[in-house]
């Protein structure tokens, strides 16, 4: 198996994807808009993936957050509120606005599994700053560790109980970030102490079955590379301080962030102990060119992207569980006086 994940071009494959998909086996696959149209599309669309792998348990992900970062778009789907809504509630009443976003986030998930996609790039655990750039901001759930993380576990438990992976991102935290990293390579200049402020949520949370890194350089840990290809960052802060033992993907390696090729980003990456190189775009050049540049999977990478398939399908029928998860959700929003 291939330690990539990749995009898709459209709506649906071509014969050039499905031939190279079947060949070099990937470990999964990334949706955008582009490969949205409604939900029997959609999950036409899935189905193909697993019927080319001959895999139910198909690692198929997309970014659908809530808020500005919802790929999964309405009509045709739900709009969902953003992390800062939450934040907002639990400065009025915390368990409350745990609650609400364990309701949420299953909401949330049952929209993937009703479509067959098995994971969704959230939580952030990005502690928010008032100085850094946009890029993070209302997509956060707060500016403090341990509520970032509390919200962060209920979104967990709601995907879970919706049959859907989390992610935690941005490791080791993409709070302090000066530009978008998609356009740019922020350097953090944060001293080791200040940055155990950003870990704390994904040392509380290390637990979740997958993680993605950011690109970012910190200079107290690694001046020269960023942390998505940084050895230190990754074996020393992610697996050791952190302590986190799930699937470590990359963030999109086509941000600008990242310099060479990207084939080139790939092998860095994974030569500095991620597991799986994330390539959005679906171009064919920049995926062959990861196949021939990176190695086979290993084994233990094997077994973090096994355990972090293990979901268990909702039983209720998806439109009573959802609507009565929505009602829950709005009637303690309403309660707090907080708006979606």
């Amino acid at each position: 198996m291939l330690p990539a994940i990749f995009g898709i071009a459209g709506t649906e494959l071509s014969a050039d994807e499905r031939a190279f998909f079947r060949e070099v086996d990937p470990a999964g696959y990334i949706l955008f808009g582009r490969n949205i149209e409604c939900r029997a599309q959609l999950r036409a669309l899935t189905d193909a993936l697993r019927d080319i792998h001959g895999r139910e348990h198909l690692l198929i992900t997309i970014d659908q957050e809530g808020g500005r970062v919802q790929r999964m778009k309405e009509p045709e789907w739900l709009r969902y509120p953003s992390g800062e809504v939450f934040d907002r509630l639990y400065d009025l009443a915390p368990a409350t606005a745990i609650e609400a976003a364990r309701a949420n986030a299953e909401a949330l998930g049952l929209d993937l599994a009703e479509v067959g996609i098995t994971c969704t790039h959230a939580p952030l655990l990005d502690v928010r700053q008032p100085d850094a750039d946009n890029v993070i901001g209302d997509r956060a759930f707060g500016s403090e560790p341990l509520r970032v993380a509390a919200l962060g576990r209920a979104v967990l438990d709601g995907l879970a109980r919706a049959g859907v992976a989390g992610t935690i991102k941005h490791m080791p935290g993409h709070g302090r970030t000066s530009v978008d990293t998609h356009k740019a390579l922020p350097t953090v200049t944060a001293s080791d102490a200040e940055l155990e402020w950003d870990i704390a949520p994904f040392r509380a949370l290390n637990h979740a079955p997958i993680g993605m890194t950011g690109h970012l350089v910190f200079t107290a840990w690694d001046a020269e590379n960023p942390a998505t290809q940084s050895p230190f960052v990754i074996e020393e802060v992610i697996r050791g301080r952190i302590g986190f033992g799930g699937l470590l993907l990359t963030d999109d390696l086509d941000m600008e962030a990242l310099s060479g090729t990207v084939p080139e980003r790939a092998a860095r990456a994974l030569a500095a102990g991620c597991d799986i190189a994330l390539n959005c775009w679906a171009r064919m050049d920049d995926m062959l060119g990861i196949a021939n540049a990176v190695p086979t999977m290993s084994a233990q990478t094997a077994q973090r992207l096994e355990r972090a398939q293990v979901v268990v399908p909702p039983s209720d029928p998806v439109s009573e569980k959802q609507a009565h998860l929505l009602a829950k959700r709005d009637a303690l929003l309403e309660h707090a006086g907080v708006r979606a």
